[in-house]
């Protein structure tokens, strides 16, 4: 028996292939079964959060995918499954839209709340942000990118784009919560590459009017 109020799809992203940096830091922050390079992959994220749950037990009745992520923040609820089965993770993308009653276009565009671009950074900045790092080292003289975006799951997308079309380091990535933050280093013509990529993967992304942080 269901008694929940109606789901709002906040984002939902489909990833074709994991980039070894991505996938890599994705694992070390997951809960979940670890994915590896080269598998796809579904997000989502939705108010009220623990109806998750649900959604997560539907997809894996239903398709041979792994559960990596089912996380409840205050007010959304995220959850990931991936697979080496491009097909079979969309087919559970879609049991798990439909199981919310939902479709892609329910979901709000992205808004980027910060999008920014550091040049040369310095030594003791660079090792500031190591200390908190999720994923590989930023030095001294790097070109930084910072992003924050709203609803928080497309920036997984973003990353995964950006490693995808330039040899950039992967150094901060948080997809849960009211914003998802990015951070990555590079040369500056690698962070450049990589920026465009993050702008055309958001930019492509359909949904409902988004006007800031809810």
């Amino acid at each position: 028996m269901s008694t929940t109020r109606q789901i709002e799809l906040r984002g939902a992203v489909f990833i074709d292939q994991m980039q070894p940096q991505f996938a890599a830091t994705v694992a070390t922050n997951s809960d979940g079964f670890f994915p590896v390079t080269g598998e796809a992959a579904f997000w989502l994220e939705v108010q009220p959060g623990i109806v998750i749950n649900r959604l997560m037990d539907v997809a894996l009745k239903a398709c041979d995918v792994k559960p990596g992520a089912l996380v409840t923040e205050r007010s959304y609820g995220t959850l990931e499954v991936h697979g080496p089965d491009q097909g079979m993770v969309r087919q559970a993308g879609a049991v798990i839209l439909k199981a919310a009653g939902c479709t892609l276009d329910d979901a709000l565009a992205p808004n980027i709340l910060t999008s920014e671009i550091i040049r040369k950074i310095s030594d003791h900045q660079a090792m500031m942000i190591n200390r908190t790092r999720a994923g590989m080292l930023v030095l001294g003289d790097d070109t930084l990118y910072t992003l924050e975006v709203n609803p928080a799951v497309y920036v997984t997308l973003a990353a995964n784009e950006a490693e995808k079309h330039s040899p950039i380091r992967i150094v901060g990535l948080g997809a849960e919560g009211a914003v998802g933050r990015l951070r990555l280093a590079g040369t500056d013509a690698e962070i450049d590459a990589a920026v465009k990529a993050v702008e055309r993967a958001l930019s492509g992304l359909r949904g409902r009017a988004n006007t800031g942080i809810d």
